[in-house]
Formats: structure tokens, sequence, C-alpha cells
């Protein structure tokens, strides 16, 4: 299930969604590595969150990178970057991509669905709410995974709050959706349901599910919070910040 558009026209110019993509992007080409697999690793090991680090607030060691076990009181603390800021590295973390797959898919997601939460919140509100559900998702994911020292990358976490503040207040809006072989039209609840129960069923242990799950749930608290200051699709009014 992919989705091609959503049917659901904005009154603004989504400034905002399309600086965040331009950034996303731009790291990806202009400062991550291109090429060379290790290079790569490094790179993301450097400045991407690692549960292990957020956990002992201190850089992963060589040791435990190469055992992939957490050693908390090693007394052998030979750093693999150690001037590295553990906990700035979950901010960072929210821009970086594991390839142009991961990163295409996500900004293909933000584009469709950002522009109308950045119209509903307003720009400063919006952007808050990104970056909030981010922090929140890699909590989550730090949380669950404690002794962890695979990095976390992506901007899934913002991006699935976007998808959460969207579920509450565009339920009923049409999502153009591929379907195997067929072009579907899907109210939004469906669509962003089939994509939030779809998280526990991945099988895939490269996919940071806690991210996208709390992620996806801090976004849908804070438009359900900030529901009641919302008029119609009609008259909308940002929660923060300037509106449409």
């Amino acid at each position: 299930m992919f989705p091609i558009r959503d049917l659901n026209p904005t009154n603004i110019r989504p400034y905002v969604t399309v600086a965040l993509i331009l950034v996303n992007v731009a790291v990806y080409f202009l400062w991550q590595p291109q090429g060379d697999p290790q290079a790569q690793i490094e790179f993301v090991y450097a400045h991407a969150i690692i549960p292990c680090e957020a956990t002992t607030f201190e850089p992963l060691t060589v040791r435990e990178a190469n055992s992939g076990l957490c050693t908390d009181g090693d007394p052998v603390r030979e750093q693999l970057f150690p001037g590295k800021q553990v906990l700035l590295a979950g901010l960072t973390s929210m821009f970086l991509h594991g390839s142009i797959v991961h990163l295409l898919g996500n900004m293909w997601m933000l584009w469709i669905f950002g522009n109308n939460i950045e119209e509903a919140f307003g720009r400063v509100g919006y952007l808050a709410t990104y970056l909030l559900a981010g922090l929140v998702g890699t909590a989550a994911f730090v949380e669950f995974q404690p002794e962890s020292t695979v990095p976390l990358v992506g901007a899934s976490g913002p991006i699935a709050g976007i998808l959460g503040a969207y579920f509450i207040l565009y339920s009923r809006r049409t999502v153009l959706s591929l379907v195997g072989f067929w072009l579907l039209p899907l109210p939004a609840w469906i669509f962003l349901g089939i994509w939030f129960f779809s998280q526990f069923v991945v099988g895939d242990a490269s996919i940071a599910w806690e991210a996208h799950v709390f992620g996806f749930l801090a976004g849908l608290i804070v438009a359900a919070i900030g529901l009641p200051v919302l008029n119609d699709r009609s008259g909308m009014r940002p929660i923060w910040g300037r509106g449409p």
C-alpha cells in the first residue's frame, strides 16, 4: 500500500514542509558520505543516537561496537568517537537516512501529509510538533532498546507524528493509494490505521517500530488536545504561530 496523493487541498504555500524536505535531502547528499560503505557506517556511528550511549551518557567504546554489547562500567573505555555529543545526536538522527530509498519514502510521506498539518497548526506549531514527535519516538526507541548498540536514523519518527495529527484532523479525507496494481481511494483513517498497526507486524529488525508508533501517538495527542482550538476545514485556525 503506497500513497499517491490526498484529496485535501490547502490555501497556503507549505514553506516549512518544503524546507524540511530540502534539509533532509541536503544532509543526505551533501553531508553524509556517498559511495564508501565503511565511511557511511562510521558517519552514522559518529552522528546518530545509539541507545547504549543515551543510557550511559558516554560515547560507544570500540569493544561495545565490535561486540554489540552495552557494557557500562567497562574498565577499557577506548571510545569510538570521544567527542560525540550523545544526546544532541537524538536531534541529528532525525535528519540522517540509511539509503536513498529510505530518504525518498520519508520525504514523499511528508510531502503528501505535511502541508495540511502546516496549514492547521501554523508554521511554528507544525515545526514544533514535527520535532516533538521525533524526540518522543527516539526516546521510546531508547526505552525499549536501552542496551542496543545500533544507531537510529531517519525522519520516520517525526513524520509519524504528522500522520498522527492528520488522523485526528482529517480522518475522513481521501488518500489515493496504490494497493497492488489497483489505485484505490481510501479514507485517511483506514490508510493511516493500516499503516499504524502494520508497525507491529513488519517482522524486520532494521525497522524502529517504537519510533514510528510513539511518534504517531505524540502527533495524535497534540492534535487531539488542540482540536477544540481549530475550526472546521473552511476556517481553520492554527494552534500556535501564524496560520493560513
